[in-house]
């Protein structure tokens, strides 16, 4: 895999997970909880949810072969999903879902040994899924993985580069107070509009890749 597709690939995957979006969620989601709570809480999430897309991205091309889906049709359809979401980040509707997310993730509860109640775990939901490994994160994941069928040092690549983003989402969730406050709420609003460009030009791209694999477009020259 060349520089500039690990380049394409952290890009795609960054933007689709956009940790720097996810950490006001993470503090809302782990207010009232120690330093120590909070760090598991969220190196629950990114293993399941870094479990989750490298599943998708070792078995979900052969997963959609399987049911007659064709890797250029799934480029078409999953560069038309990355960009509807790219449309949702842009005009801030990423962010009403997440917040809508977290209002159900505190509301939910789970009987104790006592028999009161308490919070649930934030961890696997909302936090793993749909946040980090959203359809957005999946997809991204399924048409990168396709794209390595049969070129094992390329699927270490996409998986490695993954690992890197969700490692960076842990960081990212263990100085969330800290993003927060330098940040503040114009400041991921323009970083996530950021992203919402650079994701709406990928998928566009991905749509372009599959129509010229089906022969509507001429290929365009690596």
């Amino acid at each position: 895999m060349s520089p500039e597709e690990l380049a394409t690939t952290f890009v795609a995957l960054f933007v689709t997970i956009d940790p720097i979006g996810l950490a006001p969620v993470f503090v809302s989601l782990t207010r009232g909880m120690t330093p120590a709570q909070r760090n598991a809480v969220g190196l629950r999430a990114v293993l399941v949810g870094g479990g989750l897309l490298a599943v998708f991205g070792l078995a979900g091309e052969p997963l959609i072969a399987t049911v007659g889906i064709s890797l250029p049709a799934f480029r078409i359809s999953g560069g038309l999903l990355l960009f509807l979401i790219a449309v949702d980040m842009l005009f801030e509707k990423r962010s009403a879902r997440r917040e809508k997310h977290v209002a159900e993730a505190s509301s939910a509860t789970h009987p104790t040994a006592d028999g009161g109640f308490e919070p649930a775990d934030p961890s696997v939901f909302p936090l793993a899924m749909p946040l980090i490994a959203g359809p957005g994160a999946l997809a991204t994941m399924i048409l990168l993985g396709g794209e390595n069928q049969g070129d094992i040092l390329g699927l270490v690549a996409v998986l490695g580069v993954m690992l890197v983003v969700v490692g960076l989402t842990y960081l990212v969730f263990r100085a969330g107070n800290l993003t927060e406050r330098i940040l503040g709420h114009n400041g991921v609003v323009v970083v996530t509009r950021l992203f919402g460009m650079l994701l709406a030009a990928l998928a566009v791209q991905f749509v372009l890749d599959g129509l010229g694999d089906i022969g509507v477009l001429p290929v365009t020259p690596e």
